[in-house]
């Protein structure tokens, strides 16, 4: 397979305000990427009653939680050891979204996750969850619509230029919430960005479900904890020394909301030649595709040969994509430090907590770095670019250190960032105020307003 590498693709893609486009709205607040970033952030603009535009490639929302099926609510429980219960420290919007899937019979009770608990969802009650607080918030919504560039009046952003079947338009915006993942206006605009640690990004995976599983039987052997059990990763290496192609001996399975259902999380994705494979370039995201269900077959072999009631299992599915941990991230006005994640630092612009562990995928297996009993915050102005005026950026793609990404991306996290990201554009629309200048202590105190612990 060619290589195409990702300078064979020309960015940025900048137009003006008066370019001869077709204007397809003109709204307060744009929203790029309807996963758990941009469904919070359209939700809570369009609540405070600004008019909201929500672009998404997909024909559902989810992002990386459902197109990924990275299947789990993480990051709302402390770390806290063997024996101990689920203690959440996470609220606000996230714990709207949770209640909504469960409402809807689509979350599982909180399992064990090494020292911390997660959650298993539903794919299509995430969609439907999503879909539900958006028409209730007023929110227009465009599905099956790409952005291809960005509309800028010298350094401010005026919108972006939009792509479908139908052809390409302008929207024109007062304010632009980048919620992408890939920091794809930013991008565009040429805006400054990296790679993680000087080009080393984390593994995407492909997960998959089994159905056809005796659960209880599977449990009582593998055991309560999702991470799996050395005698499990002891039959892992021992099958791909006889030639498997298991290239993770350490995986997480989870049981899921289905009656006789797991969702696996054990594929470990790279190029041909070992090699980081940076899933922007489209070259690198088809091979971990194409790798990436060739996997789910080896794993799902072995799982039905080795693991006890799943001797009947078959593949239901994968993702509709891999799942990615990793693209760009942005250069902001502040950076979070890997420091600041491992001591628990608490700031009082903070505007999310996150108890989650360092969860870094770049190498030949998990390393997971825990955060007993604490959690630390992630400051406003990581959110807002070094650079440019009226956009502000919500999810993964956010200014942080390579590690420390590793456990700011997760799901409960990525809520409260759109939760975030839109108080503090109601705050900038209401009194012309850029990003880089509202305060984050206001902004945490009207997110705490709206029921985040904080």
């Amino acid at each position: 397979m060619t290589n195409i590498s990702v300078d064979d693709w020309r960015l940025p893609a900048v137009v003006a305000p008066d370019a001869d486009y077709p204007v397809l709205a003109e709204v307060d607040v744009l929203v790029v990427g309807a996963g758990a970033a941009g469904v919070a952030a359209a939700t809570v603009a369009a609540e405070a009653g600004k008019s909201v535009l929500l672009v998404e490639k997909y024909g559902f929302a989810g992002g990386a939680a459902v197109a990924g099926m990275s299947g789990t609510v993480c990051g709302l429980y402390l770390a806290n050891g063997a024996g101990s219960s689920p203690e959440q420290v996470v609220w606000g919007f996230t714990e709207r979204f949770r209640q909504g899937l469960a409402e809807r019979g689509g979350l599982t009770p909180p399992q064990r996750y090494g020292r911390t608990w997660t959650s298993a969802h539903d794919p299509l009650v995430w969609r439907e969850t999503a879909d539900a607080l958006l028409a209730a918030a007023g929110v227009r919504v465009l599905f099956h619509t790409s952005v291809v560039g960005v509309v800028m009046d010298g350094d401010a952003y005026r919108g972006a230029v939009l792509s479908s079947n139908a052809g390409t338009c302008v929207v024109h915006a007062a304010r632009t919430i980048d919620a992408s993942g890939d920091a794809a206006l930013v991008a565009r605009a040429g805006g400054r960005h990296t790679f993680g640690d000087a080009g080393r990004i984390q593994n995407p995976t492909m997960f998959f479900r089994l159905g056809g599983v005796d659960v209880d039987a599977f449990l009582s052997g593998y055991g309560e904890d999702t991470i799996s059990p050395p005698w499990v990763s002891e039959r892992i290496r021992q099958a791909r020394e006889l030639g498997a192609d298991l290239p993770r001996d350490k995986i997480w399975i989870f049981t899921t909301p289905r009656p006789g259902e797991l969702m696996v999380n054990a594929t470990r994705l790279t190029g041909a030649d070992g090699r980081m494979l940076n899933v922007i370039d489209p070259a690198d995201f088809t091979d971990a595709e194409i790798r990436g269900r060739r996997q789910v077959r080896e794993y799902a072999r072995f799982i039905a040969r080795d693991l006890p009631g799943c001797q009947d299992a078959y593949v239901v599915d994968t993702g509709v994509e891999a799942g990615v941990r990793q693209t760009r991230t942005i250069t902001g006005a502040a950076t979070l430090t890997n420091d600041a994640v491992v001591s628990g630092r608490k700031d009082p612009s903070g505007i999310a907590r996150s108890p989650w562990p360092i969860e870094l995928h770049d190498g030949e297996r998990p390393r997971l770095h825990w955060l007993d009993d604490d959690y630390y915050e992630v400051p406003y102005l990581t959110l807002v670019p070094e650079a440019g005026e009226n956009v502000i950026v919500a999810g993964r793609c956010l200014s942080a250190q390579h590690e420390a990404l590793a456990s700011a991306r997760v799901t409960a996290q990525c809520f409260e960032y759109g939760h975030a990201a839109a108080v503090a554009t109601v705050l900038s629309l209401d009194e012309g105020t850029p990003y880089r200048r509202v305060e984050g202590a206001r902004v945490r105190s009207t997110m705490r307003q709206n029921g985040s612990a904080l």
